[in-house]
């Protein structure tokens, strides 16, 4: 039997937007400006936004915050809010934000 430790300090965050057909650059480039801010803020451990290989429409983030705090802080930041209120709409057909936490084996 594999041992395992969840580690429920630290949260994961998978957040995949599907773009409205011919909205893909524009949604790359509003997540893509979320980026540098996003990779200073205290807590921040690991921001990454990636594009599906079958469904080149879907671009994910991977992220990583040492703690909910610090995911929550970042949720309230303007820019995210600004994202998700006023650009988001425009951009994507549908999205899905999830929360995890890592299981370390």
């Amino acid at each position: 039997m594999t041992n395992y430790v969840i580690n429920r300090r630290q949260l994961v965050c998978v957040a995949s937007f599907l773009a409205f057909p011919g909205k893909e650059e524009a949604l790359i480039e509003a997540l893509g400006a979320l980026i540098p801010d996003t990779r200073r803020e205290v807590g921040c451990i690991r921001y990454e936004l990636n594009q599906s290989r079958d469904e080149p429409g879907r671009i994910t983030f991977i992220e990583k915050f040492v703690d909910v705090e610090a995911f929550d802080s970042h949720c309230a930041k303007d820019a995210i809010q600004h994202y998700f209120h006023q650009q988001m709409p425009e951009l994507v057909e549908s999205f899905k934000v999830e929360t995890y936490h890592e299981i370390i084996v």
